[in-house]
């Protein structure tokens, strides 16, 4: 069986490599070509920056499937001779985070890699190595607080449940749910300032827009997304009653008020739309798909590992072969994204009154985050959630 695995592993590495090697092709010759959207200066240095990109991609891709040879083989062994705990739920904890840190101290110089070198070289970072640092703590800080009880729950029902696999779904996708709503209110200021919006026109105007959509939020927000990028972004963050509106600051300084509203107005049109709700009956149907999987792994896998069936092992294993079966469905949530983005676009064209202002909106989104706005057919297909650019424009030009 291990052979099995290994097989649909390097597929699904050599599927990776491919696409990133075709992609690479593709921006070298077109970036050459006529510029679309940005100048031709700046149209080379954005196919020069997606090729940089892709080329950290693929030294990622090798080292994901370095780890992965490192662990079929004698990796769970080794790590397990570290452990040392009668208890079964420590030991279990113990494993986890082994595994966890050990993937994450062999992949964090590629990280700082992309952001110091890639980014930095392309005007992007602006970020320190102390603020990436902290940063870098404050998320192992959050990941043992949110992750030991996950863990501990999923042991508790991996050793306890008959059907364990049931239960241990059902506790991660209520707390991808619970996290959704968290996020905006909790998690994400204790990375960046949030400070409520400054009264004037361009938040009388957003809470206007609010309100002819039936949108309820906490309040609008500006976030001080500078100190570490340069690139423009907003987003509607939380459920219910936590709901947030958050600008990035570089998008209030590079877009008009009527721009904004509009690429709100997109925004909008994925809460009127229930796409948010969509997407997470499409995380949970995965999710399920793969704890069904993972509560029917015979155990001769585990013993061609070397290794119990145990519950260290099982959430190892969920964790190594996520990935894969999200390659899977990335195709699928990718043309259901992509046509709900169409969807999106028409109603901030609607609620901007003329599309010319998400059109110019987009441009400039294009410009500011030197975007090279051309993509190979099949990274479209595995990658994109959202339209190229491209057809967006064209689309909106269809509503004049």
């Amino acid at each position: 069986m291990i052979t099995a695995v290994s097989i649909i592993f390097f597929l699904y590495i050599a599927l990776k490599l491919y696409i990133s090697i075709m992609q690479i092709g593709f921006i070298s010759k077109e970036k050459d070509g006529e510029p679309f959207l940005l100048t031709k200066e700046k149209y080379i240095e954005a196919g020069r920056y997606s090729i940089s990109k892709e080329r950290v991609a693929i030294i990622s891709t090798i080292i994901e499937y370095g780890l992965f040879v490192f662990w079929i083989n004698d990796g769970f062994q080794i790590l397990q001779q570290y452990i040392v705990s009668d208890d079964q739920t420590t030991k279990t904890v113990l494993f986890v985070f082994g595994f966890i840190i050990f993937n994450s101290i062999i992949t964090f110089p590629i990280d700082v890699y992309q952001k110091f070198v890639i980014d930095q070289r392309h005007g992007f970072n602006k970020s320190t190595y102390a603020l990436f640092l902290l940063d870098t703590l404050k998320e192992l800080i959050l990941t043992v607080i949110i992750g030991v009880p996950i863990v501990i729950w999923l042991a508790y029902f991996m050793e306890t449940a008959e059907l364990w696999w049931l239960w241990s779904f059902l506790v991660i996708f209520g707390l991808i749910i619970f996290a959704n709503m968290l996020y905006p209110t909790l998690i994400a200021p204790l990375f960046n300032k949030m400070t409520p919006l400054k009264n004037g026109e361009l938040k009388d105007d957003i809470e206007n827009l609010l309100k002819r959509v039936g949108f309820q939020s906490s309040g609008v927000f500006s976030v001080d997304a500078s100190k570490r990028d340069s690139r423009l972004n907003a987003y509607f963050g939380g459920l219910g009653k936590s709901k947030r509106v958050v600008l990035f600051d570089t998008l209030i300084e590079k877009l008009q008020p009527i721009e904004l509203i509009a690429v709100l107005g997109h925004e909008l049109g994925h809460f009127k739309h229930g796409d948010i709700y969509k997407n997470i009956a499409v995380m949970g149907t995965l999710l399920f798909g793969l704890f069904y999987g993972l509560g029917h792994i015979p155990d001769e896998f585990f013993a061609q590992l070397g290794m119990e069936k145990s519950s260290e092992m099982l959430i190892v294993t969920f964790m190594l072969f996520m990935p894969v079966a999200t390659m899977v469905i990335m195709p699928i949530f990718g043309v259901i994204s992509r046509h709900n983005e169409f969807e999106a676009d028409r109603m901030g064209s609607e609620l901007s009154g003329n599309p010319i202002y998400l059109k110019e909106a987009l441009k400039k989104l294009v410009v500011e985050n030197r975007a090279f706005p051309k993509s190979h057919p099949l990274y479209i297909f595995f990658y994109y959630t959202h339209p190229p650019v491209a057809d967006r424009l064209e689309e909106l030009g269809r509503e004049k």
